[in-house]
């Protein structure tokens, strides 16, 4: 029996050819950003934020910093997806909404509060690691949700993220973790390319 969601992953690739002329609604970018926004995040910190650089004058200031990929004059969208470094201060605002929901008990609270501030606050590089980890994690799940959706995606790293950090003013606090355009796609994409043997990548303990 077809499984929709494994063909979906399945038959992902990274789009390289979009149709300039095709559009996104506003509320069709904001779906693509409440389904990854549902990805999981270490105590549930939620700390990553998406610059959807949609409007030509947007697309404009993007481009040449980003190596005139012409994804981002083509597709319907480029998101900026940032990671924040983590602050576990905001555990128990996040956390809040579930304690009111009755799904967490309001004593639970500290007892990820503590735990997370010994694991993070004193480590700059786990900070920016987990930063680097939640944005990764709801850019995929854009990835998969877009192509449900009939559209291409296409993340990338060639970008220089202090002129992105400067441009679109992002805060001290956050990391520009990548670029992910979706949009239509037009002919002449590739497959799937093929990976890499099991037997090379997985180890049975």
């Amino acid at each position: 029996m077809t499984n929709a969601v494994i063909e979906c992953i399945l038959g992902r690739s990274a789009a390289k050819y979009y149709d300039p002329c095709a559009t996104l609604s506003d509320d069709q970018i904001r779906e693509l950003v409440r389904i990854g926004t549902t990805a999981p995040t270490s105590f549930h910190l939620q700390n990553w934020r998406f610059i959807a650089v949609r409007t030509p004058e947007a697309k404009a200031r993007l481009s040449p910093i980003a190596w005139n990929q012409p994804a981002i004059t083509d597709a319907a969208v480029t998101f900026i997806v940032c990671g924040q470094l983590v602050d576990t201060s905001v555990i128990p605002e996040r956390l809040a909404p579930l304690v009111k929901a009755g799904v967490m008990p309001a004593a639970m609270v500290p007892e990820w509060e503590t735990p997370a501030r010994n694991l993070y606050m004193a480590y700059p590089q786990r900070r920016r690691d987990e930063a680097v980890r939640t944005a990764t994690f709801g850019a995929s799940a854009m990835i998969y949700a877009a192509r449900s959706l009939g559209l291409g995606s296409t993340p990338m790293i060639g970008f220089d993220a202090d002129a992105v950090h400067r441009e679109f003013g992002l805060a001290e606090d956050e990391v520009p973790v990548m670029l992910l355009s979706i949009g239509a796609e037009r002919p002449g994409n590739w497959a799937q390319k093929p990976r890499r043997p099991l037997a090379d990548v997985l180890t049975l303990v």
